[in-house]
């Protein structure tokens, strides 16, 4: 499988290839690129050869924009290739199906997503704020043995996704419930967790004094927030203080990294035991 560079070495030119992000995401079968305006001109031609490049691709499309909105989706523009926008993605022994444009997922948190479910114990009750069309919920059933696992997600779209996939992994999805809205309307009726993960990394900590309540005491609390390489402790600062806010305490177990959105600046989570 050749660079992507030298995959379009004969289309675009090696100042024109500088302004090219070096990699691309996949998801199940759909290619996505970010292709700057600089080359919009040859964004067809370049999406042919990424098709013909990788037989496991069935269609390019190209992000329009940035994650915007309520649901931090983004609109994408077929290239190439079948013109769909839904397709079916593995990870971790699971199948998800989901739109790429009406659904916010990203296949780079799927290494993230096992690191929590190595995590769980045997027979723990696990709630996963923001649950989008059900990846960490699934993967957590699937690879571990959790007791129930719960996903709450206001996006219908995703909601809607959600319950098919957990159809659609069958033996995982038996002890997997999914809930519709919002989250501080839906948490007073599921009582408490030994853990509870929220993967919104912005705006999160808005919702730490709601996902505090659904933590049992000694239970542990997976908070996700953007941040730069010297500011991680001021991510655990706003756990300690939501803590502090509910009349609880926490320990800081741990700080990961969980990708780098630019340089020097990355996705990661606070691990914290909850008192």
């Amino acid at each position: 499988m050749r660079p992507l560079h030298k995959l379009l070495e004969n289309i675009i030119t090696s100042e024109e290839c500088k302004l090219l992000p070096a990699s691309f995401d996949v998801i199940g079968n759909i290619a996505i690129l970010e292709i700057p305006p600089m080359l919009r001109k040859k964004e067809k031609k370049i999406a042919k050869e990424v098709l013909d490049e990788f037989k496991n691709i069935t269609t390019v499309v190209r992000r329009e924009g940035i994650h915007g909105g309520e649901f931090r989706t983004r609109k994408v523009k077929v290239l190439a290739g079948a013109r769909t926008k839904t397709t079916a993605h593995k990870e971790a022994r699971v199948l998800l199906k989901l739109n790429v444009e009406t659904c916010y997922f990203s296949p780079r948190y799927g290494t993230e997503r096992l690191r929590i479910a190595s995590l769980v114990q045997e027979g723990e009750r696990v709630l996963i704020m923001f649950s989008g069309v059900g990846p960490f919920p699934l993967v957590i059933a699937k690879n571990a043995k959790p007791s129930q696992v719960i996903g709450v997600e206001k996006n219908p779209e995703c909601h809607k996704f959600a319950i098919e996939n957990k159809q659609l992994n069958k033996k995982a999805g038996a002890i997997v419930e999914f809930f519709w809205g919002d989250v501080r309307t839906v948490f007073p009726s599921l009582g408490t967790f030994d853990r509870v993960a929220m993967p919104l990394p912005k705006g999160g900590e808005e919702f730490l004094n709601d996902a505090l309540q659904s933590v049992k005491t000694g239970g542990t609390l997976h908070f996700y927030d953007f941040a730069s390489e010297n500011t991680f402790e001021e991510s655990s600062q706003k756990v300690i203080n939501a803590c502090k806010y509910a009349g609880r305490t926490c320990k800081i177990l741990n700080i990961a990294k969980c990708g780098e959105m630019k340089p020097r600046t990355y996705r990661i989570c606070v691990d914290a035991r909850i008192e």
